[in-house]
C-alpha cells in the first residue's frame, strides 16, 4: 500500500493549521506526471474548505484536462489570515484573492491577468434575524456585529464603511466580532451571538440553499454599493505562455456548455481580462476606508 500513499498524497492539498504547523490531507485530483510542472492554485476563503473544493474542484480538473503539460493543484485555506500568509509568502503560483488582497499581492511579485465578472455581485450585505427589533442602522449602536475577518473586503470593509456612512460610528458604537468564515458570521446572527452579521451575496446564496430552515429566520437588511469582483493573479516566475493558456481557458468558459456548467457552480456568468489599472476603484475605496474606519 505504500506505493498508493505515495501516489495519492501530492495530488490535491487542503491546508490546515495544527499547533501552528501546516499539514495536508490528500484529496483526489488528476494524476501528475513526474515530468510535469505542478502549480498551486489558491482560492481565498469564499467558503469553508470542503465547500470550496466542491465548488472549485471541477474547474481545476477542467484546466488540468486541457493543460496536459502541467498539473494544477487546488489549495484551500481555513482562514483569511492563513491565506494571506501563503499569498504574501509566494506559496501560490496562481491565486484568486479578494480585490484588497489582489492589490496587496502586487507587492509580493504577482500580477493581475483576469478577474471574476459580475461586479454588481461584489457588495457587502448585513443580515439580521427576522424577529429582531433592528429596523435602522442606529439600532445597532452598542450591539455586537459579526464579520468574517478584518481583510474581507466585501464581507467586512464594505459593510463597515456602509454603516459608517449611514450614521454609525463603527469605531466606537459597535463591538466587532471576527468569526473566521462567511458561514460563521451568518450563524452568529442565527444563534443570537451578534445582533447583525456581514457577508456577501455568493456565500449567503450558498447558505440559503444548504440551510433553508435556518435562513428562513434571517433576512438581508442592508446592502453596500458594489466594487470590482475578485482578481486572478499569477506569480512572476510562472511562464507567460502558461499564464496565457490558463487565461484563455477561463475567459472562454462562458462560450460553451461545459464551461457554463462549471461557472454556474461558482456561481458566475464569466471571467474577464484585467490588469492593475482595472483595480484603481478599489485603491480609491481603500483610501477612504482607512481614513475613516480604524
Amino acid at each position: 500500500m505504500s506505493w498508493l500513499v505515495a501516489f495519492l498524497l501530492p495530488l490535491f492539498l487542503i491546508a490546515c493549521d495544527t499547533d501552528k504547523k501546516e499539514c495536508y490531507s490528500p484529496v483526489y485530483t488528476s494524476t501528475p506526471n513526474n515530468t510535469q510542472a505542478v502549480l498551486i492554485f489558491g482560492v481565498h476563503p469564499l467558503h469553508n474548505p470542503q465547500r470550496l473544493y466542491e465548488t472549485y474542484g471541477p474547474l481545476v480538473e477542467y484546466l488540468n484536462r486541457n493543460l496536459p503539460e502541467l498539473t494544477i493543484q487546488l489549495e484551500a485555506s481555513r482562514s483569511y489570515e492563513e491565506f494571506d500568509k501563503k499569498l504574501y509568502g509566494r506559496h501560490f503560483h496562481f491565486a484568486l484573492p479578494n480585490p484588497y488582497q489582489t492589490l496587496n499581492s502586487l507587492q509580493h511579485g504577482y500580477h493581475i491577468f483576469a478577474k471574476m465578472g459580475e461586479d454588481e455581485k461584489f457588495r457587502g450585505i448585513i443580515i439580521v434575524r427576522k424577529d429582531s427589533k433592528i429596523s435602522t442602522v442606529a439600532d445597532l449602536k452598542d450591539k455586537i456585529v459579526s464579520f468574517p475577518a478584518p481583510t474581507a473586503l466585501a464581507a467586512t470593509m464594505m459593510p463597515l464603511y456602509y454603516l459608517h456612512t449611514h450614521g454609525l460610528d463603527v469605531n466606537k458604537d459597535i463591538t466587532r466580532l471576527f468569526s473566521g468564515s462567511q458561514e460563521s458570521s451568518i450563524m452568529n446572527v442565527y444563534l443570537r451571538k451578534s445582533a447583525a452579521g456581514a457577508t456577501w451575496p455568493p456565500p449567503w446564496q450558498s447558505f440559503v440553499e444548504r440551510n433553508p430552515k435556518i435562513a428562513a429566520d434571517l433576512e438581508v437588511k442592508w446592502e453596500s454599493p458594489p466594487l470590482l469582483n475578485n482578481g486572478l493573479v499569477a506569480r512572476d516566475d510562472v511562464a507567460p505562455e502558461v499564464v496565457d493558456k490558463v487565461k484563455t481557458l477561463l475567459l472562454n468558459l462562458h462560450t460553451h456548455e461545459e464551461g457554463r456548467q462549471l461557472l454556474s457552480a461558482l456561481p458566475l456568468m464569466r471571467f474577464e481580462s484585467a490588469t492593475e489599472a482595472t483595480y484603481q476603484p478599489v485603491r480609491d475605496f481603500m483610501k477612504k476606508y482607512t481614513e475613516t474606519v480604524h
